[in-house]
């Protein structure tokens, strides 16, 4: 698999809890998204994490071609 599967058109906004860890789905395959679920098994893909320093509302990329992964940068307007 060299190109993440395109989850969403749109960012998927999540209220994050401050001391969490989470784990981004990079390869677009999951079922639980933006989360991993272990579907990237075999694609070469491995999973972002990202540690909650505060809670707040996070915009996680959807269309997986963000350069500011896990966060979205709108590239989902762009492809």
């Amino acid at each position: 698999m060299i190109e993440p599967v395109r989850a969403s058109d749109k960012p998927y906004v999540i209220e994050v809890e401050a001391g969490e860890c989470y784990f981004w789905c990079a390869c677009g395959k999951s079922a639980t998204q933006p989360f991993c679920d272990g579907s990237h098994k075999g694609t070469g893909f491995k999973p972002i994490k990202y540690n909650a320093t505060e809670s707040k509302k996070v915009s996680f990329c959807g269309c997986k071609q963000s350069a500011t992964q896990p966060f979205c940068d709108g590239s989902h307007k762009n492809s």
